[in-house]
């Protein structure tokens, strides 16, 4: 944590100067002011993302220690944001959430993605078939973002709020998209990214990740075997766009209870199918159609 921070101040002290002598410290008001202004963007960025991480809210003080932000810094950003709407604050359990206005936001974005809409049918009618929770995700940067859930109606069943985040390594989305590029460049991505242990199972090793991807290809499926959640299991596939490029990921999950060996084929050619399906419906093809 900075001076600043410690202080509860997000810019330096601006010192008026008269035309024609240089600012305090020999720098310019202006560059200092506007280099303030971006540190305040950026760490009220990282809360409305903290708090978008969070659906049941959380507390300032929690906020703040996450983000290393002193708790009058933090209260004055989330105060600024929520004279906009962007965020809220519950009064009686004192507790931050995503506003109104960053919903709104949001929204334009899937409104521009009209393969979202697309998918939509197509994900109920596989979480019919399948009776387990249907996810739709796209990649950002080195993580996947999901974008659309249809959950089953089973009382014990996976939840992937739209807007969160997912690692590449170990999620069946993220390993989906990586297996339906490019060797050379799913070979760059895995040299380039972290392969954190989020549980026994987890492919930590870049050889061992690369295999399964080749597995992957293989039987037309990616297998998240408890890999990111202890006890989840997840079966996904690829949608690919007009270039024949994966532009998003379809897949199941659910319990291991439910998902067991023996119904894990029979799930991954499902969600192959219906992948396929809305790779069509979007007007993509897979690269192994083209001639």
């Amino acid at each position: 944590m900075d001076s600043q921070d410690k202080q509860g101040s997000d810019s330096p002290l601006i010192v008026p100067r008269r035309r024609g002598r240089p600012a305090a410290g020999g720098r310019q008001a202006t560059g200092n002011g506007a280099s303030g202004s971006v540190q305040s963007l950026s760490r009220a960025f990282a809360l409305l993302r903290l708090l978008a991480a969070h659906p049941t809210g959380i507390s300032l003080s929690d906020a703040a220690q996450k983000l290393s932000l002193a708790p009058s810094t933090a209260h004055r950003l989330l105060t600024a944001m929520a004279n906009e709407r962007f965020v809220r604050h519950d009064n009686e359990r004192s507790l931050w959430f995503v506003g109104v206005e960053a919903f709104r936001t949001g929204n334009a974005f899937l409104e521009d993605r009209d393969f979202v809409a697309i998918a939509r049918p197509v994900m109920r009618n596989l979480m019919e078939q399948a009776q387990e929770s249907v996810n739709f995700a796209v990649m950002d940067q080195d993580a996947v973002l999901y974008l659309s859930q249809v959950e089953c109606r089973a009382l014990m069943r996976a939840l992937a709020y739209p807007g969160a985040r997912a690692p590449l390594h170990c999620s069946g989305v993220g390993k989906a998209l990586l297996a339906a590029m490019p060797e050379n460049e799913a070979a760059a991505i895995v040299g380039r990214i972290e392969l954190p242990a989020l549980t026994e199972r987890t492919l930590t090793s870049r050889q061992a990740l690369l295999d399964d991807l080749q597995a992957t290809r293989e039987r037309g499926f990616s297998y998240d075997d408890e890999e990111q959640a202890v006890g989840m299991r997840c079966v996904a596939a690829a949608v690919f766009d007009e270039h024949g490029w994966p532009m998003a990921a379809l897949s199941l999950s659910g319990p291991s209870a439910r998902m067991d060996d023996g119904r894990i084929p029979k799930l991954g050619l499902l969600v192959s199918d219906h992948a396929r399906e809305i790779t069509e419906l979007v007007g993509g093809r897979r690269p192994a159609d083209t001639g």
